[in-house]
C-alpha cells in the first residue's frame, strides 16, 4: 500500500475477523502502511478474559460529552487496541458488553442510549443501517459479534479502498462491505450549526436544547480552549434547563427556567 497520495476518508470498509491474532496483525499492518490510527475501529466481546480493562460504562453511567478521543473511555492495557483512539467498554442491547476501539465508540455510545436509532435498546443492527449498511449485512455483523467474532471498520480515501480491502482479505477477513461515507464525527472548533454536532450528541437534544448546547459550548471553548471541557460545560447547561423524555432526548423544559 502506498501513502504518497493519501486522500481524505470518503468510505468505510468493514470486515469480520475470527480471532485476536487477526485483529492485532491487521491493525499493525494498517498503521505501518500509513492509515491514521483515528480511522481504525474495532468491536468485539472476547477481549475481556485476556486483557485488564480500566473503566466500564453502562447506560446510567454515560456522559456523552468527553467521549471523543477516549475522554471517558478507559484504557485497554496490554493490547494493540491501545494504539487506537478512544478505547473502552459499553453495553450494547442484544449483544452484551463489548470493547469498542476507535471512532465507532462514539457512534455506539449514541446507539446504546437510543441516539442513532431513535429509541433505546436498538442494538447494533439499527446503528449500522443508519450508517448505510444493508439490513441483512447489519444483522449478520451483530450475530457474528455476539458469537465472539470481531468487526473492524477502516475509513479510507478513494485511492486506498482497494488496498485496504485486499489487506483485510489476505489477513482472513470475510463479509467485507463498504459504506460510502466516513464515520460521523463532531467538527473541531466552534460549532456553527446543529448539523455540525456529532450524531450521538444531536440525536439526544431537542432543537431548543441543541441551541443551548451550541451557545454554551462555543462560549466555554473560548474560555477554556479545551474541547472536552467545553463539552462537559455544554451538557451541564442542557441538564440545568431540560429533562430527558422517554426516548432519551433532552426536550422537556424545566419549570422556572
Amino acid at each position: 500500500m502506498t501513502t504518497s497520495s493519501v486522500t481524505a476518508p470518503e468510505n468505510t470498509v468493514s470486515a469480520i475477523l475470527q480471532d485476536r491474532a487477526q485483529v492485532d496483525t491487521i491493525i499493525r499492518r494498517l498503521l505501518d502502511q500509513g492509515i491514521s490510527r483515528d480511522r481504525i475501529s474495532v468491536i468485539g466481546k472476547n477481549f475481556h478474559t485476556e486483557t485488564r480493562i480500566s473503566g466500564f460504562l453502562t447506560r446510567k453511567d454515560l456522559v456523552l460529552g468527553g467521549l471523543r478521543q477516549g475522554g471517558i473511555f478507559g484504557s485497554l492495557a496490554g493490547s494493540v487496541l491501545g494504539l487506537l483512539t478512544g478505547v473502552g467498554v459499553l453495553f450494547i442491547p442484544f449483544v452484551g458488553t463489548v470493547v469498542a476501539a476507535g471512532p465507532i465508540g462514539a457512534v455506539l455510545l449514541g446507539a446504546a442510549t437510543g441516539a442513532i436509532a431513535g429509541a433505546a435498546g436498538a442494538g447494533l443492527v439499527s446503528t449500522f443501517v443508519a450508517l448505510g449498511l444493508p439490513e441483512d449485512k447489519a444483522t449478520l455483523y451483530q450475530t457474528r459479534v455476539e458469537a465472539g467474532h470481531f468487526l473492524m471498520m477502516v475509513e479510507a480515501g478513494a485511492n486506498q479502498m482497494q488496498e485496504v480491502q485486499k489487506l483485510l482479505q489476505e489477513a482472513g477477513g470475510d463479509e467485507i462491505s463498504i459504506i460510502n461515507t466516513p464515520l460521523p464525527r463532531q467538527r473541531s472548533g466552534q460549532i456553527e450549526a446543529p448539523t455540525h454536532l456529532a450524531p450521538e450528541v444531536r440525536s439526544h437534544l431537542s432543537e431548543a436544547a441543541q441551541q443551548v448546547y451550541i451557545d454554551r459550548y462555543n462560549a466555554a471553548l473560548i474560555e477554556t480552549n479545551d474541547e472536552q471541557q467545553a463539552e462537559h460545560i455544554a451538557w451541564d447547561a442542557v441538564h440545568q434547563q431540560f429533562d430527558e423524555d422517554e426516548h432519551g432526548v433532552w426536550s422537556r423544559q424545566k419549570a422556572g427556567v
